[in-house]
């Protein structure tokens, strides 16, 4: 990946970015505010709904100093207007003053036209086919190009370096440590098992981050937002976790989502052995992401149970049962 080094923040991120910055940043690109802010829910980033003068509302995301280089923001953006122009419903970034990303009142942002919505139901058969033709459709574009600046999915990076920062930092209880750190290592033994079975499968770009809440679902329609964990990466990432129920279930969904994403794009389905490697690198990953952040205020507010001895318990339980997953054979998808 070939970027520059993101600044290193300097104090607590966003510790600066009250209303009236917020306000004062969004009035720099020649938007006239009425005073009008709801935060929206987000952790990484900082993201308002601005209400305007004359005007429907925008939503103002504030990137997290010191994680992306402009370079890798973008990039991102770029993606984004490119999927747009190929037809799919994506919220992409608008450009003011001939750029997508801002820098005012000592911040990075970019703004967004405003769009409703909510969770799609996954377990519904017609919206999976409706989304695996959306993501077929998707990865169609993604296959053309390639990142320059993005980072690319791979176990190491998402589950053994997760792994070593979580133990070398100390935020297992003790005696948990031991326990935890035997336990991950057969989980990524297991996990590089399924990566070589898969073999050398294609890396195209991705969403990256495709869960339900990255889904607005309206009248029968899905948008997509927040590209802001977009990678290279195996096309079986923005599928599994459309994914729910038992295994059975997850078999029966799967191919709903198989047979309307080949109308549009191939599937390697060697990548059928990367459905629990991925879920297993997600959890680790995720773990590691709390703890990286539990400097920036909102973390523990919002995740007090993080440093609870409880929850660390939870999560051995949740890596004994992805090793018991990963233990099975591939999920076979039910096509027709």
């Amino acid at each position: 990946m070939a970027s520059d080094p993101p600044q290193q923040p300097t104090q607590q991120p966003f510790s600066d970015l009250g209303p009236d910055t917020v306000l004062s940043a969004i009035e720099t690109l020649g938007y006239r505010t009425d005073g009008r802010l709801l935060a929206l829910n987000s952790y990484e980033n900082r993201v308002w709904q601005v209400g305007l003068e004359d005007d429907e509302p925008l939503v103002a995301k504030f990137y997290r100093p010191g994680r992306w280089t402009d370079a890798a923001i973008l990039e991102e953006h770029g993606y984004a207007r490119e999927l747009e122009a190929a037809g799919l419903s994506v919220i992409a970034p608008i450009v003011t003053g001939g750029t997508s990303l801002h820098h005012a009142c000592g911040h990075r942002l970019a703004v967004f036209p405003r769009r409703g919505g909510h969770a799609p139901e996954l377990a519904d058969e017609p919206t999976l086919r409706y989304l695996g033709r959306t993501l077929g459709r998707w990865h169609a574009v993604g296959a053309i190009g390639r990142f320059e600046h993005r980072p690319v999915l791979d176990p190491d990076r998402m589950g053994r370096k997760a792994i070593d920062f979580l133990l070398e930092e100390n935020w297992l209880p003790a005696h948990l440590e031991r326990p935890f750190a035997d336990l991950a290592g057969h989980v990524m033994q297991a996990v590089e098992a399924c990566w070589q079975r898969a073999g050398d499968v294609r890396a195209i770009r991705l969403h990256g981050d495709c869960h339900p809440g990255n889904i607005l679902w309206r009248d029968g329609h899905a948008h997509f937002v927040d590209l802001d964990d977009c990678l290279s990466g195996p096309a079986m990432q923005d599928l599994w976790m459309l994914l729910s129920g038992e295994r059975d279930e997850r078999s029966l969904q799967l191919g709903w989502i198989l047979e309307e994403y080949r109308r549009f794009h191939t599937f390697d389905l060697r990548e059928l052995h990367l459905v629990e490697a991925l879920r297993s690198l997600r959890i680790l990953h995720y773990q590691a992401w709390l703890a990286r952040r539990w400097d920036d205020p909102a973390f523990p507010a919002a995740f007090p149970w993080f440093a609870d001895a409880r929850h660390w318990e939870n999560v051995i339980g949740q890596l004994q049962e992805q090793l018991d997953e990963l233990q099975q054979p591939a999920l076979e998808p039910v096509l027709t």
